[in-house]
C-alpha cells in the first residue's frame, strides 16, 4: 500500500503583511500532481489544515478546490485537526464525506475507532487522533486516571485503540516528539511541556505527524514529520520541502522517500551594507528580487527610511534588522549611571550615545551636536 503524507498546509496564514494564498494554492497545485504521478493508494493530511480556527471565506474555498481535486484520483483521504483547527470544522460532515472515500479525523470523545483498508495480502489499520491536550483526554478518562502530562495523555489514548499487531498499523496525529527540531513559525508550549517520547508509538508501523514544520523523523524513521509544504519563516530558508511517499507491505519494513516541492518563491538570507546590496550586479537576474528575503545591514549607522528603499529592489522583504557595533553591544554597556554634576550636556550626550552606540561620536557629529546645544543655551 502506497501513502502520500504531508502536513500543515495553514491555509490562509499572513507572513508579516503578505498574503500566502497564492503561494498555497501553486504548491497544492503541485501536491496534486505529485499525488497523480505517484497514484498512492492512501493521501494522509496530518493537520493544521488552516491557520486560524476560523478560516476566512478565500480559505476555505481553496482548500475545498484542492479537496475535489484529490478526491477526483479516486484515493482515500484522511484528515485531521491540529492545534490551529478547528476540529468542530474539520469534523463537519465527516459521514457524508465517508462515500467519497474521504475520512474525516471526529472531535475526540474518548474512542478512536480505525479504518481498516486492503490492498492485496496487505491490511492496514488506519488511526486518526487530531491534536489533544491532556485536559481533552482526562475528561473523558476513567475515574481516578491521573493525566497532567501531553506523554501521559498520548499513552492513555493509544492504550484504549486495542491494536491488532496482526496487521500493519498507522497513526495520524498532529503533537510534538520529544527532541524533534522547531522552526519560529510554529506555535510552542513554554517549558517544553507538549513534549511527548517517542516510544509512546511503538505499536504502530508508521507514524504520520503533523506540527512541526522542519522534514525529520523522530527516534526511528518510521516516526516522521512531512514538514510543511511551504516555508513560513526565515529560520526555514535551509529547509528542503517534500511529501514523504510510504511504501507498506505486509511483511516488509516500510519503504520511505521523499518527493521535492519547488515554491512559487524561495526565501533568502542576504547580508551586507546598503551599498553592496542595491548594487545592481549584486541582483541583477537573480530570483532575490521577487522572493522572500529578510536582509541585515551591516552598515554603522541606520539607513533612512531603509525598509521603504530596498523594498523597490527586493519586493518580498520580510525584515530589516542591523547588525553593527551598536546593536551587538546593545544596553550591556551601560554600567553605572553618569556623573550629571561633572558633566557639561555636550559630554552627557556624548557619553549616553557611546553606550548606546558602542561608539563615541566623530568629530562632525560632536560639533553637530554641540553646535545645537549652544543655540539651545544661547536662545534662552
Amino acid at each position: 500500500m502506497k501513502i502520500l503524507h504531508t502536513s500543515d498546509l495553514h491555509i490562509g496564514k499572513r507572513v508579516n503583511e503578505y498574503s500566502m494564498l497564492d503561494e498555497q494554492k501553486f504548491i497544492l497545485d503541485e501536491i496534486r500532481d505529485i499525488a497523480q504521478a505517484e497514484q498512492p493508494d492512501v493521501i494522509i493530511l496530518a493537520g493544521d489544515i488552516y491557520d486560524k480556527s476560523i478560516p476566512s471565506a478565500e480559505a476555505v474555498s481553496l482548500f475545498d478546490e484542492f479537496l475535489v481535486g484529490l478526491a477526483k484520483l479516486d484515493k482515500a483521504i484522511f484528515i485531521i485537526s491540529g492545534n490551529h483547527d478547528s476540529p468542530e470544522r474539520i469534523s463537519f460532515a465527516s459521514r457524508i464525506m465517508e462515500v467519497s472515500k474521504i475520512y474525516l479525523s471526529p472531535v475526540y470523545d474518548g474512542t478512536i475507532k480505525p479504518v481498516i483498508l486492503h490492498d492485496g495480502e496487505t491490511e492496514v489499520a488506519f488511526y486518526m487522533l487530531p491534536f489533544i491536550k491532556p485536559s481533552v483526554v482526562l475528561h473523558y478518562a476513567e475515574e481516578e486516571t491521573e493525566i497532567k502530562t501531553y506523554d501521559e495523555a498520548i499513552r492513555y489514548v493509544i492504550g484504549k485503540m486495542d491494536i491488532d499487531s496482526s496487521r500493519r498499523n498507522v497513526l495520524i496525529a498532529h503533537q510534538y516528539i520529544t527532541g524533534a527540531e522547531r522552526s519560529e513559525s510554529e506555535d510552542m508550549v513554554i517549558g517544553g511541556l507538549d513534549n511527548i517520547d517517542a516510544s509512546a508509538f511503538d505499536s504502530f508501523d508508521y507514524v504520520a505527524l503533523g506540527h512541526l514544520h522542519r522534514p525529520q523523523n523522530c527516534g526511528r524513521e518510521t516516526i516522521r514529520y512531512s514538514g510543511s509544504p511551504l516555508k513560513y519563516s526565515i529560520s526555514e530558508v535551509h529547509d528542503k520541502k517534500s511529501v514523504s511517499i510510504i511504501e507498506i507491505k505486509a511483511n516488509e519494513a516500510p519503504v520511505i522517500k521523499q518527493c521535492a516541492l519547488k515554491p512559487l518563491h524561495d526565501w533568502h538570507d542576504l547580508r551586507g551594507t546598503y551599498d553592496e546590496l542595491t548594487a545592481k550586479e549584486y541582483y541583477d537576474g537573480k530570483d532575490f528580487q521577487e522572493d522572500y528575503v529578510r536582509i541585515t545591514l551591516t552598515d554603522e549607522d541606520d539607513i533612512p527610511d531603509g525598509k521603504r528603499k530596498l523594498m523597490t529592489i527586493y519586493h518580498r522583504l520580510t525584515e530589516l534588522c542591523y547588525d553593527n557595533k551598536r546593536t551587538r553591544a546593545g544596553m550591556t554597556n551601560i554600567g553605572k549611571p553618569l556623573n550629571v554634576n561633572t558633566l557639561n550636556p555636550g559630554q552627557l550626550f556624548g557619553e549616553l550615545f557611546e553606550k548606546q552606540n558602542a561608539q563615541p561620536l566623530s568629530d562632525k557629529q560632536s560639533e553637530y551636536i554641540n553646535g545645537l546645544i549652544d543655540q539651545v543655551f544661547n536662545n534662552k
